[in-house]
């Protein structure tokens, strides 16, 4: 699988470079990058080759399509340019692995639903497999090898607990989909209910029902913006929170409950092979069609409902 990265060179909380290494490790060469100026494109081009990745600079979109024809692209650009891309990239006939929110446009009576449809009747048109990346569901089976199995007609309380580098309104669409990916995950589609939002500049307090066919979860996704590693991330169910523990030399992610803890795979890469074993296996990808069209109906409605900017 040939791949492209728009966006590998985003400084702050960009990841391209992180999944562009993750695609060529488990054998999706990245043979290209896409900066906004020449400066961006081959410094995205030079920070990629710490992964033994040789990619070409381009800054214009179908110049790199005609060039290097890729069978894949990623997209990790900041969110405003998404639905441009996705839009292009369905067209120019190849395979999306976009950064969460999956699209986003700073206007509260855009239809989200429409664009998301515009995006997917294209797609399916052409047999292209379309995935988001909210890597924390690919986390769920180490934390029940910690916390026991998760029993969705038994679950009462979520919390999750992120730590985005920007602030205000930013860290709704940063961190909360996450949030909604895991909870989709576990309980399949559902609708929010009482939802309650305390604001600030730097610290978010979400509060909902989560609502679904066997009755709904209380859900408590605390936001703090933290800019230095590192950052922390939580969350569990009933009260059996995990806690993330990185080790900054190796890398290395491990979970934590009580007096145990356990090595976990990077879920980014679980979220990147779940994308190639996708276009490979011809199915959906796990933060397919319906995960993206629910993430991003309930992620609007956390957003317009909060209030700081």
């Amino acid at each position: 699988m040939k791949t492209a990265i728009i966006g590998a060179g985003r400084n702050r909380s960009g990841i391209g470079q992180y999944i562009g290494k993750y695609f060529q490790k488990n054998g999706a060469s990245v043979i290209s990058v896409l900066g906004t100026t020449e400066k961006t494109a081959r410094k995205a081009s030079s920070v990629l080759t710490q992964y033994g990745i040789d990619a070409t600079g381009y800054t214009d979109f179908y110049s790199m399509m005609k060039r290097e024809r890729p069978d894949a692209v990623i997209i990790a650009s900041p969110a405003l340019t998404h639905y441009e891309y996705l839009i292009k990239c369905v067209e120019e006939g190849v395979h999306v692995f976009c950064e969460k929110p999956f699209v986003w446009q700073n206007k509260s009576d855009i239809d989200i639903k429409q664009l998301l449809e515009n995006i997917f009747e294209k797609a399916e048109s052409k047999n292209l497999k379309i995935a988001m990346n909210s890597q924390w569901p690919f986390s769920l089976p180490y934390y029940e090898k910690l916390c026991g199995l998760i029993d969705s007609q038994k679950v009462d309380t979520f919390f999750i607990r992120l730590s985005p580098m920007v602030s205000g309104k930013k860290m709704i669409l940063e961190s909360v989909p996450h949030a909604l990916s895991i909870l989709y995950s576990v309980f399949s589609d559902g609708q929010i209910g009482n939802l309650s939002i305390e604001a600030y500049k730097e610290k978010i307090i979400t509060k909902f029902h989560y609502i679904f066919s066997a009755g709904y979860c209380e859900v408590l996704i605390e936001l703090v913006r933290t800019i230095l590693p590192p950052r922390s991330f939580s969350y569990g169910f009933n009260s059996k929170i995990v806690h993330r523990v990185l080790d900054l030399d190796s890398y290395d992610i491990s979970f934590k409950y009580s007096d145990s803890i356990l090595r976990i795979s990077d879920p980014l890469e679980l979220s990147v092979q779940d994308f190639i074993s996708a276009v490979n296996d011809k199915r959906e990808p796990l933060i397919g069609k319906a995960h993206i069209m629910r993430n991003m109906s309930l992620l609007k409605k956390i957003y317009d409902y909060c209030k700081i900017m």
